[in-house]
């Protein structure tokens, strides 16, 4: 996971870049989920991986599929992935990119992972905590896991808020151990 990330890092800031000089952040940030999402069907894939198709082939069938939209820097984009072997990694691009469009808006992501389904005002409540320790607008993903027990956890770039019964219940267990 890492190493893909240390691969995907200079695409995504490179884009980044360009996107921001361009003023274009939000064009870029849907392209770029567009192009992941192809990259990720699973005939796409084969055939990015399949050894006897020409790079400049499948850059060329992933640019069709993308539609006008992608536009010729988006086609140039691609095609930069397709030579240097780098096309399975635009899902971790992506993200990247989303990362670096927040922290350039001054907003940040955070993934909320609860036990139960949370209401609306749980969820603002959480929302308007994270702003004031923070300091910045925060959007939020809310999933539930019932492996969770009870609690929840908020992931926000590297930090982790385990406030999960399982978190505590693990926490214990490595206490006890010692």
């Amino acid at each position: 996971m890492s190493e893909l990330s240390t691969l995907a890092r200079p695409y995504a800031e490179a884009v980044f870049r360009m996107a921001e000089a361009e003023n274009d952040l939000a064009g870029w940030s849907s392209r770029i989920a567009s192009l992941a999402a192809i990259v990720s069907d699973a005939q796409v894939a084969a055939l990015i991986a399949d050894p006897s198709v020409p790079a400049d082939r499948v850059a060329g069938l992933i640019a069709d599929v993308a539609g006008a939209d992608l536009g010729e820097r988006g086609g140039n984009f691609v095609h930069v992935l397709a030579e240097n072997d780098r096309l399975p990694l635009l899902p971790e691009i992506g993200k990247q990119f989303e990362t670096l469009k927040a922290a350039a808006e001054g907003t940040l992501e955070a993934s909320i992972t609860s036990a139960q389904e949370l209401s609306q005002a749980q969820i603002d409540d959480l929302v308007a905590g994270l702003k004031a320790k923070f300091g910045r607008s925060v959007n939020v993903q809310v999933a539930v896991d019932p492996e969770l027990i009870g609690g929840a956890v908020i992931a926000i770039g590297d930090q982790v808020i385990d406030g999960s019964v399982k978190g505590r219940l693990q926490r214990m267990s490595f206490a006890l151990r010692a």
